[in-house]
């Protein structure tokens, strides 16, 4: 669906088209894997005043109708993308936080089986690679020092070229 109109993509699902809704839809279209604050922040410089309370709201209006997919990576703050219903997985770095897709190995959903269900039907698995980027492999620093230090270290990226977040405690594995 990317690259939808995001009046239709709001229509489709039944909802109200609004200019917050259509705004956050803009901003993950540009910027997946972003926060809460970081849509925020960017819608308001779109439309003007706009809470981060009304962004959460946004945000689980269309994650509740398959809109917007929601993830959380042990450490960070929860995610959002407009990537949905096709069985993809994501691969974090553990230096500098960077959130990738990668497709599923395997054509069917769940691409993994579980070895007992206890009775579930499982219909998806949600999984979460952890590893170093290639920046963070190639690089002598630490990569969140290569980061420009003006930047809200709390967000994710705003740029294609600035793929990472910052340094931030990530789970010992």
């Amino acid at each position: 669906m990317a690259g939808t109109d995001p009046a239709a993509r709001l229509r489709d699902a039944s909802l109200r088209v609004t200019a917050q809704r259509t705004a956050v839809l803009q901003v993950l279209e540009q910027h997946p894997h972003s926060d809460a604050g970081f849509v925020a922040r960017t819608v308001r410089e779109q439309i003007g005043t706009v809470s981060l309370q009304a962004v959460y709201d946004v945000l689980a209006a269309l994650s509740d109708v398959g809109i917007v997919r929601k993830l959380q990576p042990a450490g960070s703050p929860a995610l959002f993308e407009l990537r949905t219903g096709d069985n993809h997985h994501h691969v974090v770095c553990r230096t500098c936080g960077a959130v990738a897709d990668t497709d599923c190995a395997v054509e069917g959903q769940p691409c993994l089986t579980p070895s007992a269900t206890d009775g579930f039907v499982v219909q998806e698995a949600e999984v979460l690679f952890w590893g170093v980027c290639l920046s963070c492999a190639d690089s002598t620093d630490s990569c969140a020092d290569s980061i420009d230090p003006q930047r809200d270290r709390n967000t994710p990226p705003t740029s294609v070229k600035e793929t990472r977040w910052p340094s931030r405690k990530t789970p010992n594995r």
